[in-house]
């Protein structure tokens, strides 16, 4: 028997294979996208660009090129302490430049914008500068009383709709899963054009240094148990919208990629399994995805995708409530 095809099919980009890291640090070093493209990646997601951080550095270079040093002093310590460790829009379009030149897999750039004009402008200048598509990472915190869950979805949708008249480069949508009604605004942001949707977006939470009294940020590495979410509403969705579906969150081997492409999922987005096992850890889930495969039987990922999504089981119910009283009075102490 051949070797299994792991081909498969992202915003219109034919990958070898469904791994693909998501936004990150690796991605900031050329040498490392180089090493995960050596590890057998299919393609590769930039870290995002942040419309704070242009704004920042364009105010930093507007204070220290027409004050006097003298004069704005207390003012600059409003922002970090170490400018260099962010960048503006010129270096991260220079960055996706370079990757495009230096490896043969697709570059996916990453944006987080605040404003529409700066989601519209920094999209153009990520299509201008060569990048194969562009995730956009939608990563807000809705803290106004007065805005009601209908207007965050109008807002997002509003959004998205501007950016996808704007660049003509596939669009994937990355989410958080705190959505009201998931289904109904999966289906609306599909209506838009986008080719993808990203399950799902972790909003890191705060944390409270107990010596110092300050909120300070608290990044920790998703676990397998993150998995679950995204393959619930991978397999809800699949086959009931046109865009693509990506799975990240939790993925740690090849054994949770396979559950993914059974719920339907397009691609899988990792990272946090690279960060504790190394960048070829790639590869060793690749080499589990195949023998797993070849043991099974199976001779292509699409011939498995989506066989075990909610329109495919037996018991639909599985993915929803129906599952819950089973789940909680089947369990063993």
């Amino acid at each position: 028997m051949s070797k299994p095809d792991l081909t498969s099919q992202y915003l219109g980009l034919s990958l070898k294979n469904p791994i693909v890291p998501s936004a990150g640090p690796l991605s900031r070093n050329l040498d490392s996208i180089k090493q995960m493209e050596d590890a057998g990646a299919a393609a590769l997601v930039l870290y995002s660009l942040f419309e704070e951080e242009i704004f920042q550095t364009e105010m930093e270079h507007h204070a220290t090129t027409l004050l006097p040093s003298e004069s704005f002093a207390e003012a600059l310590s409003y922002f970090p302490e170490q400018p260099e460790l962010r960048i503006g829009p010129d270096q991260y379009l220079e960055h996706v430049r370079r990757c495009k030149e230096s490896v043969e897999i697709p570059i996916i750039a990453s944006l987080n914008g605040i404003t529409r004009g700066g989601w519209i402008d920094y999209a153009r200048q990520i299509e201008q500068a060569g990048a194969n598509a562009l995730e956009l990472n939608m990563y807000m915190i809705p803290t106004d009383f007065e805005m009601s869950g209908g207007q965050v979805e109008h807002h997002y949708l509003e959004i998205v709709r501007a950016i996808r008249a704007a660049v003509s480069i596939p669009i994937a949508v990355k989410l958080s899963p705190f959505f009201s009604a998931m289904a109904w605004f999966a289906r609306h942001l599909d209506e838009t054009g986008i080719q993808g949707l990203v399950l799902f977006n972790r909003f890191y939470q705060p944390d409270i240094d107990l010596e110092n009294l300050e909120v300070v940020p608290n990044v920790i590495l998703s676990t397998p148990m993150a998995m679950r979410l995204p393959l619930r509403w991978i397999a809800i969705l699949y086959g009931r919208i046109h865009a693509d579906l990506a799975a990240t969150s939790g993925i740690n081997s090849g054994k949770d990629i396979l559950k993914l492409t059974m719920a339907g999922a397009s691609v899988c987005q990792v990272l946090s399994c690279l960060l504790r096992h190394g960048i070829p850890h790639i590869q060793s889930m690749l080499n589990e995805l195949e023998t797993w495969m070849e043991t099974h039987e199976y001779e292509s990922l699409d011939q498995m995708r989506g066989s075990m999504s909610h329109r495919s089981v037996g018991n639909p119910g599985a993915f929803e409530r129906a599952n819950y009283y089973k789940a909680l009075h089947n369990y063993q102490l």
